[in-house]
């Protein structure tokens, strides 16, 4: 069949590292049909190097009949907006995560899913790494796991991106925009948080929907969904927090560190008592570097460790490989909406152990 013709609405720093490169990799899969940002600078910049056709308006991008699939890559608080009209206008979606910054928004959108006959896929791309597909054969029974940890230690991805990538960072966007939109975000935060909850909880949210929420999906696509959380708080002025999830029989105790190092260390680790399972990634912003799958087991002559790896599959290759998929066999994926939705459930009551615990600002 011929290429899906893909409209991309946002132009930033994971459309230019990631998925337009990895589009033009998937040449038999997809075409790159047409662009839209609020950056003129982004916009000359990506229709040279690819050939989109720019459109004036997001809107018009979407309802285009020369446009299939739909990426929303825009500021997090557009992203309802978009979808709604994308589903709107009949597109299939792929959604960079998070889906949006509130449950209020995702549930008026699963409103339109029953008139819906596209596919809708949230991009959670640490999901579909090879590492974490694998670990999947090798985990303990559930009612064996003894104990779960998963951590983000990491710096910000300008950090890598800055040594190995030419990217463009505008300065051409019209002020009165970013304004309204940081006034529309920060409103949708508060709706969470709350309307006067201190400079250090908002950071913690926002950390939440963004760095957070790929270990926090891939926890719940890895050993199912929590009862609920049992402690959090934040430190660092809510640039980290740390968060243990209630399993019953078990913890997982969640870390997220957010520093200058420019170093990037995310792990999970799934324990029995004869068994762990350790899941490595390294940062997804450098293309195709490795992931790796640790598997150790207790034996009579001491814990014996078989390694999986490095495994250089591209965890957004396989995303988009994957979603393409479901889009020509019209099959439901795994990162739906109704999926996003318990991830945002799960920050919401992060955020309310963390309004217990105080914080330290």
């Amino acid at each position: 069949m011929a290429p899906l013709r893909v409209g991309l609405v946002g132009l930033g720093e994971v459309a230019q590292s990631i998925h337009l490169p990895v589009l033009a990799d998937q040449r038999d899969r997809w075409v790159i049909a047409g662009v839209y940002d609020v950056s003129p600078s982004l916009v000359a910049l990506i229709t040279s190097e690819y050939a989109a056709r720019a459109f004036d308006t997001a809107e018009a991008l979407i309802n285009s009949p020369d446009i299939d699939v739909v990426f929303v890559l825009s500021s997090d608080d557009t992203h309802s907006r978009f979808v709604r009209a994308a589903m709107q206008a009949d597109k299939h979606i792929l959604l960079e995560k998070p889906a949006c910054l509130t449950v209020r928004e995702i549930d008026e959108l699963l409103a339109l899913m029953p008139a819906y006959r596209k596919t809708l896929f949230v991009g959670y791309m640490r999901r579909y790494a090879p590492a974490y597909l694998a670990a999947q054969d090798e985990l303990p029974d559930h009612a064996d796991i003894t104990h779960v940890r998963i951590f983000d230690l990491i710096s910000e991805g300008r950090h890598f991106l800055k040594k190995s990538q030419n990217i463009l960072y505008p300065n051409d966007i019209d002020r009165a925009l970013l304004a309204r939109g940081a006034r529309e975000r920060d409103a949708l935060i508060r709706e969470v948080v709350g309307t006067d909850a201190p400079a250090d909880l908002v950071r913690a949210y926002r950390g939440l929907t963004a760095l957070s929420s790929h270990h926090i999906s891939a926890m719940r696509g890895l050993i199912g969904e929590p009862v609920g959380v049992v402690a959090a708080h934040r430190t660092n002025g809510g640039a980290n927090t740390s968060v243990t999830f209630d399993y019953g029989h078990f913890a997982c105790l969640y870390d997220a560190v957010v520093d200058d190092l420019g170093l990037f260390d995310a792990m999970i680790e799934v324990r029995s008592n004869t068994r762990r399972v350790r899941i490595i990634y390294d940062t997804p912003y450098i293309r195709s570097l490795p992931t790796r799958l640790e598997v150790s087991e207790a034996s009579p002559f001491g814990p014996v460790t078989k390694s999986l790896g490095p495994l250089y599959g591209d965890a957004f290759s396989n995303e988009l490989e994957i979603f393409h998929r479901h889009i020509i066999e019209g099959t439901k994926p795994l990162t739906d909406l109704a999926d996003s939705r318990r991830d945002l459930a799960l920050m919401a009551a992060i955020i309310e152990r963390m309004k217990e615990s105080g914080g330290d600002a």
